[in-house]
């Protein structure tokens, strides 16, 4: 079989909804919502190996530490694993009083009893039940008509209220979702809600949550923005509903599909850390509230340090967080691009002269420090890299802070190793490469062994003690200043003859025992360009290192 030419042959466009003066486009999302993380159901119930209730016990403690105070702990119906794990946090006083477990079962009455059950004795629980509403199920996997669903979900609806009633000591709270909504029709899903509501009697001060799934995504997200809207501007007593959004990622977009959910008049969120669920997955959690945080609005969840929570969520789910995944990746906030590393050099730079805290630089939407990662991986070094890259590590490992045209020139050097070992080069690398170009004594001609300086009139003279080629050699000169003596000695001892284009220096860290870094810039009588850095605590003995340096380079 291969991909049709003609797809609108076995697949059809999904309809738009009959929205008229939709408001969502305009509005912005300026506060969080509701989080029910769905991790500990949903989410194990699409791994290869489901969490045994070590993994459970470590999720759900990361989940409580992040800041969810819904969440859902297990389909304690599914088997005796899920139920007992469900009783042992109730009895254990795991749960703490201001977070609410939810469980999820289907809308049959064995089923939503032994879901009651499992949560006997908790001070607050909701107990969410479904069934699927669209043509496709009631056709296909059902063989219904529409009046025998709805009759479902208003037998689960009573037995939400009678199982209540029948264990009184526990605050419940009922939350009911018209299963496969993306897909039915939306009047039927009012519907089958409102049947739900008049049995339940919700209101404002004890609200029903309506949860409205993108069981498969079928269509573009603004769709389901519209499907939202429509759904809360003709859902009667809204105000005693909860709306709530469970997008999948069948298209790629279950992230924007919450948030444009969230823009057409939502209340609650419910998805998974870094988006596992069924098939391509759940709306993941942490993307959204990241989101809402790049854009100055408080998630009301904490990811400060983002390292443990993928350290969890991988032991746990036996699966990686891919390395692009948005803030979490393990190469999201890293450049090897030169363009790219150029760009946000600049940006830390520019950081360092502003006035307030606004942030602002290239290719970073938000600072890898609030999440608890460095910025030594933000660049990184591969034959992909520019002088940019090459002068951050060097800054960022070592202090060092190569004037602009000798990154240019050394960044070849790296460019070269890079080819060569057709590999990422680390600091080291870097650094090693650094070591033999210019701060290397095997192979070098020249190399300082010591120095003084006096001064004639209004020259000064350098004498030190070199070897050359090997040897051990007393040389002086004469200049205007030191480097230019230092020069002058070199020409008169077979060295070659240069000028001094660009001099530079600065101190390495801080405090009186520093060491200081000194580059230069020479040009030869044939106008081949040098450079240079000398390395010491002395900063007038690193510039005659540097100029040593240059002519080695010769």
């Amino acid at each position: 079989m291969t991909m049709l030419r003609d797809p609108s042959a076995k697949y059809s466009a999904f309809p738009q909804v009959p929205l008229t003066n939709r408001e969502w486009p305009g509005r912005t999302i300026t506060k969080a919502p509701i989080w029910l993380s769905t991790d500990l159901r949903d989410g194990n119930q699409s791994l290869i190996d489901p969490m045994d209730a070590e993994k459970k016990t470590r999720f759900f403690d990361l989940l409580v530490k992040s800041g969810f105070k819904e969440i859902e702990v297990g389909f304690p119906a599914s088997g005796a694993t899920d139920f007992d794990y469900i009783q042992n946090l109730v009895r254990t006083g795991r749960i703490a009083d201001d977070v609410t477990p939810q469980v999820l079962t289907q809308s049959r009455a064995d089923l939503i009893r032994t879901s009651f059950d499992s949560l006997a004795g908790a001070k607050t629980a909701i107990v969410h039940v479904y069934n699927a509403v669209s043509p496709a199920w009631r056709r296909i996997v059902f063989g219904m008509e529409m009046a025998e669903i709805k009759a479902i979900a208003i037998e689960g609806a009573r037995q939400l209220r009678d199982n209540a009633a029948r264990l009184p000591q526990t605050n419940w709270r009922f939350e009911y979702s018209p299963e496969t909504f993306s897909t039915a029709e939306l009047d039927f899903s009012l519907e089958c809600c409102e049947a739900v509501m008049d049995i339940l009697a919700p209101t404002a001060e004890n609200p029903i949550i309506l949860n409205l799934p993108a069981t498969v995504e079928a269509a573009t997200a603004n769709i389901y923005a519209d499907q939202i809207e429509y759904f809360g501007k003709n859902l009667p007593n809204r105000d005693a509903a909860i709306i709530s959004l469970h997008t999948h990622n069948d298209r790629g977009t279950g992230v924007a599909a919450a948030e444009l959910g969230l823009l057409a008049g939502a209340d609650r969120v419910e998805g998974c850390l870094f988006g596992n669920g069924e098939r391509t997955g759940n709306t993941c959690l942490v993307t959204i509230a990241l989101n809402m945080y790049t854009q100055g609005v408080d998630p009301q969840l904490d990811f400060s340090n983002i390292d443990e929570v993928i350290a969890t969520v991988e032991y746990c789910n036996q699966l990686p967080v891919h390395p692009r995944h948005p803030y979490g990746g393990e190469l999201v906030y890293t450049a090897f691009s030169g363009s790219h590393q150029d760009a946000i050099k600049k940006g830390f730079a520019a950081r360092e002269r502003q006035n307030d805290e606004k942030w602002e630089v290239p290719y970073l939407p938000i600072d890898p420090a609030d999440l608890g990662r460095s910025y030594e991986a933000v660049i990184r070094v591969n034959s992909q890299s520019g002088k940019g890259g090459v002068a951050w590590v060097l800054e960022q490992d070592k202090g060092l802070k190569l004037p602009k045209k000798m990154q240019a020139s050394f960044s070849h050097v790296v460019q070269a190793v890079a080819d060569e070992t057709s590999r990422e080069l680390g600091a080291d690398d870097i650094w090693q490469a650094f070591e033999r170009t210019y701060l290397g004594t095997e192979g070098q001609r020249f190399q300082l062994v010591d120095w003084s300086e006096t001064h004639s009139g209004p020259d000064r003279i350098f004498a030190g003690k070199l070897t050359i080629d090997g040897a051990m050699r007393s040389v002086s000169g004469r200049g205007n200043g030191l480097m230019s003596s230092v020069i002058a000695a070199l020409a008169e001892s077979g060295g070659p003859l240069m000028d001094i284009v660009d001099y530079s220096e600065h101190a390495i860290g801080q405090g009186s025992n520093v060491q200081a870094a000194a580059y230069v810039e020479c040009r030869t009588a044939g106008g081949k360009s040098l450079f240079g850095c000398g390395l010491d605590t002395d900063v007038a003995t690193a510039s005659v290192r540097a100029i040593l340096s240059a002519a080695n380079g010769a």
